[in-house]
């Protein structure tokens, strides 16, 4: 079994990212999809103010609050823990994302939510079972994106995790790559992890290439 280091096997790397990377994007799109949705279809003082704001992130460089957050992260006793990786995409997840889904949503005719209302619905009766559905090919789009941005995530598993067995295979694949120099090189390794790192992206293009492109083309053309 290839071992990068002492208790650090190739299945316990690719449990670690799939974990990593399945919660996260599934935190995510929840988040998402009920902040789009309220900026998209709801009217309340302040909405568009609101969203501006949360745009202007969008404009912040990652770097600035890095060390802010670290700290937080620290007092809370959460550092060598998954936590800081996944927690805060629960509280709204990208702001890109939120636009690219909100732009979906306005797409959607208001009558189909008034039908919704004459028939006895509820609001989560109407976002559940009827919004969503029609919003598939967008979540497939941001799902596929989301999960590209967690599995090659590198800076987060870097800064947060200290013990070598929680690393994901972005973390993992560095370490390996520097224990080369130290002993006999084994190409061969790094070549086949490199191909797991790559064929997950790629397999999940191919397959959702047809909902990707159309998501993005929809959320793109409206205003």
């Amino acid at each position: 079994m290839l071992s990068i280091a002492p208790g650090l096997t190739f299945w316990r790397i690719l449990g670690n990212t799939l974990f990593i990377t399945l919660l996260a994007m599934a935190a995510e799109l929840m988040a998402v999809t009920v902040v789009a949705y309220g900026f998209a279809r709801f009217r309340f003082p302040g909405r568009d103010t609101l969203f501006l704001i949360m745009l202007s992130t969008m404009m912040l460089p990652g770097i600035i609050p890095l060390i802010p957050t670290f700290i937080i992260w620290r007092w809370l006793g959460r550092i060598n823990t998954y936590d800081p990786l996944v927690i805060p995409i629960w509280f709204g997840g990208g702001a890109w994302a939120v636009f690219m889904l909100r732009q979906f949503f306005l797409t959607i005719p208001r009558e189909m939510e008034e039908a919704a209302i004459i028939d006895g619905a509820n609001t989560f009766q109407i976002y559940y079972s009827i919004m969503l559905p029609l919003v598939k090919p967008a979540l497939l789009a941001l799902g596929v994106m989301i999960f590209q941005a967690n599995w090659n995530n590198f800076q987060g598993p870097l800064i947060y995790l200290n013990t070598t067995q929680l690393f994901p295979m972005s973390v993992a694949l560095k370490f390996f790559q520097e224990s080369l120099s130290k002993e006999a090189p084994k190409w061969h390794y790094m070549m086949a992890m490199s191909v797991v790192m790559a064929a997950p992206i790629l397999t999940l293009f191919f397959l959702a290439q047809d909902y990707f492109i159309e998501g993005l083309q929809v959320g793109a053309v409206k205003g």
